[in-house]
């Protein structure tokens, strides 16, 4: 790593004026960037409206019989940073839906687990991957520099992206392995570093194999384009992430579409297709956008209790949560550590959070409301967990499901 000089001293300025601590900012924007205001004409939309419109694009106000791929396709992807959670969040919008019909679609390469979105582990149908892999590019590489800063300096990006292609062409490994490779290349370079540049830049996909949800816990990885046989598209043009994120979870912001994707600077991108785009107003007087014909249901449609697995993309796709959570909730479902914790919906926002416990042949499906749940509200939930427990431990031969008073 190279050295700095040290910055000549400078005379003393005035103290200034304390400002308010300002919010955390989303991956990839702009210092000081805030939601636009609306402007005039766009058509006021209450938060209830917004939760609605979010749970049909995301097939939570009833099941739908779709194939694995093309629902994650409509889901613009499932966050799988853990490999079973994609799984329950497919169960939990679909018809019919088992757990071999995702591992199917796995194994014959029409779906792909990879670094995507936030530099975090998504499964992506191949199609997608291919097409959008390039677009996310610039905000894997500012989400790198915003976690390495000075470590970045010196590293020989380029030299290691070689030593990774030629490494993971030979056949599919375990990245620990490739760090060991690292090391012996680069034995005075900031190998872990290195290791991460390669991650973010170089695109890989996880290799499954037979284990209970599809990928071992230190899974190997492939070329992406070998393993799929098919080149990564090369254009990083936004537009068509943006377009596919509002027909996921809009209407939305361009604010929220960063902080869904880590892809910088997407105002301009939102401004670029207004004239493609419907404008709102939300209660909060920001501007979003939306497809025209997306669904944008009434917002007193039913919406029935629904078990949402962890580091479901639901709970993550935007700056702004009060579509779904409060404040309050979002501190307990998103932790300090970055878990992301199973919750549930009753009447299409957060009721619950939720765990499965197993123990000696059992399975116990603990919930924990942050509030006292009406009578009949507890029955749908009874109801749904059976069936939750049932799929996700079939195996068990006892299941019980517990709801605890409250939280706290």
């Amino acid at each position: 790593m190279s050295a700095r000089k040290a910055p000549a001293r400078r005379p003393a300025a005035k103290k200034p004026v304390a400002k308010p601590a300002a919010k955390p900012r989303a991956a990839g924007a702009k210092r000081g960037a805030t939601p636009a205001p609306a402007r005039l004409g766009a058509e006021p939309i209450s938060a209830r409206a917004l939760g609605r419109a979010t749970l049909a694009r995301q097939m939570l106000l009833a099941r739908e019989r779709v194939a694995p791929a093309k629902a994650i396709e409509r889901l613009a992807g499932l966050q799988a940073q853990q490999a079973r959670p994609p799984f329950v969040g497919l169960w939990t919008r679909l018809e019919g839906f088992q757990r071999e019909h995702l591992a199917r679609a796995i194994a014959d390469r029409s779906v792909v687990r990879a670094t995507a979105m936030r530099g975090t582990l998504h499964l992506l149908s191949a199609r997608d991957y291919l097409r959008l892999r390039a677009p996310l590019q610039p905000g894997l590489t500012a989400g790198l520099r915003a976690l390495l800063r000075q470590r970045m300096d010196g590293l020989d990006i380029p030299a290691a992206m070689r030593e990774g292609r030629a490494f993971f062409g030979e056949a599919p490994r375990p990245f620990d392995d490739f760090r060991e490779r690292l090391e012996a290349r680069f034995p005075r370079g900031d190998v872990r570093a290195l290791a991460y540049a390669v991650r973010l830049h170089l695109p890989l996909v996880q290799v499954p194999d037979d284990s209970e949800w599809g990928f071992p816990a230190a899974a190997s990885f492939a070329l992406a384009d070998r393993w799929l046989g098919r080149p990564i598209a090369a254009s990083e043009d936004p537009s068509e992430l943006a377009l596919r994120y509002l027909a996921a979870f809009g209407p939305a912001s361009a604010a929220d579409a960063q902080s869904w994707s880590g892809v910088p600077a997407l105002a301009e991108v939102f401004d670029r297709l207004r004239g493609k785009l419907r404008a709102y107003r939300d209660e909060k007087r920001r501007e979003l956008f939306d497809l025209p014909e997306a669904p944008r249901p009434d917002e007193n449609a039913l919406a029935p209790v629904r078990f949402v697995p962890e580091f479901d993309n639901l709970v993550l796709a935007w700056t702004d949560r009060s579509r779904i959570m409060t404040d309050a909730q979002r501190k307990v479902v998103v932790t300090r550590n970055l878990q992301v914790l199973a919750t549930v919906l009753v009447d299409g926002v957060v009721a619950a959070t939720w765990t499965i416990e197993r123990e000696k042949g059992a399975a116990t499906l603990q919930v924990t409301p942050f509030a006292p749940l009406a009578g009949t509200v507890r029955d749908a939930l009874e109801a749904e967990g059976e069936k939750l427990l049932a799929f996700a431990a079939p195996d068990a031969a006892r299941r019980e499901l517990r709801i605890a008073p409250r939280r706290g």
